[in-house]
């Protein structure tokens, strides 16, 4: 039960950076779209290194332990990485939702505002990430729980301001575009109690899951912030940081490891 907690905890506080991050848009302070761009990439980075260090190798290494077969474990986090993937990509289809610079996505037919269908891109984006966070808690493994929460933190604030920054560009007032840039984040510590239960049912389910969260942020990664941040020019700066963000993580997972 101190797991679950611990999980759920965490990635609230995981979440809650997306606020802080918002933060500026508060006093009207805006950044470049360069600058845009490669804080997005920053963050894309810190989610393809947790994905392996943080997620697959470690589901890896529990389900050697427990099938002592490095062909089935090879298989699981096969099977798993495709499942999570599949997962987002079914909310991405079946969700209306728009992006920033991708437009409109999903189905079409539901009439609702046009920020609330950004709020919807963003809650589909941050899902994998609170599974991720409350996987790595609801497993058992406080150092790695904690790593995967500072380095999902350390990205979402730079989402959050990118996300409050567009929302101004938008036209949208200062408190509105934080209010909203604040609201994605809620998401997180719903799905990381959620990871965190569903983990502590059976460690037969940690490498599943494990490998389930990774291949959720893959597919986050893959079809929306590397096309997001390759639309504008800018893809030697987002490129680097995308180095910058993956390096950093790997250096945390060393650290709390």
């Amino acid at each position: 039960m101190q797991t679950i907690w611990w999980g759920f905890v965490a990635s609230f506080l995981a979440g809650g950076m997306t606020a802080i991050g918002a933060l500026p848009v508060l006093v009207g302070r805006t950044i470049s779209q360069r600058m845009n761009d490669t804080l997005l990439a920053f963050a894309a980075g810190v989610m393809l290194s947790a994905s392996f260090f943080s997620l697959i190798i470690p589901g890896l290494a529990q389900c050697e332990l427990i099938y002592e077969s490095k062909v089935m474990s090879a298989a699981i986090a096969a099977a798993s990485i495709m499942i999570g993937v599949g997962f987002i990509a079914f909310l991405n289809e079946t969700i209306p939702h728009q992006h920033f610079a991708q437009g409109l996505q999903g189905p079409p037919g539901l009439e609702m505002p046009r920020i609330w269908l950004f709020v919807l891109a963003i809650t589909i984006h941050n899902i994998p990430e609170g599974l991720a966070v409350g996987v790595g808690y609801g497993g058992g493994d406080i150092a790695a729980g904690t790593t995967l929460a500072v380095g999902i933190g350390l990205q979402n604030a730079p989402e959050g301001l990118a996300v409050g920054v567009a929302l101004l560009a938008s036209g949208y007032s200062r408190g509105y575009a934080f209010l909203v840039s604040s609201l994605t984040g809620v998401v997180e510590p719903a799905a990381g109690l959620v990871g965190a239960y569903a983990v502590s049912l059976s460690q037969l389910v940690l490498p599943w899951a494990l490998s389930f969260a990774a291949g959720a942020m893959l597919y986050v990664i893959s079809h929306e912030i590397i096309p997001e941040t390759h639309k504008r020019g800018y893809e030697h700066e987002a490129t680097w940081a995308l180095t910058i963000g993956l390096v950093a993580m790997l250096f945390l997972d060393v650290l709390f490891a």
